[in-house]
Formats: structure tokens, sequence, C-alpha cells
């Protein structure tokens, strides 16, 4: 085989192996994209379910709190020891009071002063209900 063979036989060979690791590059790629991809919806789908959840026992709270009169540690205590007082504020507050309602918003006949819970108080407190001590 003469030198000048040689070398092109080498350059083909150098060439092939580029552009075959240069596919494996592009496949390896996409497949960590669509991967990630994947795991950034999943993890949406998981927000949106915990938010979606979240709000749920944020109603059934204030329901606690204001249609049955629980102070937010009764209620807290109701609920088996699976949330803090802290959490059950936060969870509260997660749900929006109705607008026609404004008069606890501002301090009216309703003001969060009844709740037991010094920290639940700016969560909307109490409904005027009798419960003011947990």
């Amino acid at each position: 085989m003469s030198q000048q063979t040689i070398k092109q036989q080498a350059r083909r060979t150098a060439r092939e192996t580029a552009e075959r690791r240069r596919r494996e590059h592009e496949d390896r790629e996409r497949r960590v994209i669509d991967l990630a991809e994947r795991a950034m919806v999943a993890i949406g789908e998981r927000d949106a379910a915990v938010a979606e959840t979240e709000k749920r026992a944020g109603e059934a709270l204030r329901e606690l709190t204001e249609r049955e009169g629980l102070s937010l540690g009764d209620a807290v205590e109701w609920c088996g020891g699976t949330l803090t007082v802290r959490e059950a504020t936060r969870l509260r507050r997660l749900v929006r009071e109705p607008q026609s309602d404004a008069g606890r918003d501002h301090g009216g006949e309703r003001d969060g002063s009844q709740v037991g819970d010094a920290a639940a108080a700016g969560a909307g407190g109490g409904v005027g209900t009798d419960s003011s001590a947990g």
C-alpha cells in the first residue's frame, strides 16, 4: 500500500469516526432534552395537583372555623395531628374570601382577634362566634 493510500484511508476513518461521534452526541442530546421535558411536565402536574389539594384543605379548614365555629387550634386537633396551626393558617390563606364579605377584610363586625392562635389572626380569623379560645 502506498503512503498516499494510507493517508487517505486514515483521513476517511477519522472523518467517519467524527461523524459517528457527532450523531451519537446529537442522539444523546435529543434523549436528554426529551427526559428533561418529561421531568418538567411531571413536576408541573405535581405542583398543580398540590395546589388543588391544598386549596381543598384550606376550604375545609375555613368551614371548620367559620361555619362550625371552631378555633383554628381546635380545627387542627380535629385533623388528627396531620398539620400544625402555622400550616393550617397558610392553607386557609390560599382560599380567598368572597368579595361580598368585605367587612372581614377591614375589621368590620367580624375580625381576626377571636381566633385562639395569634398567628392565625392575619388569615381571616374567627367569624364572631364565642369560640375565642383554643
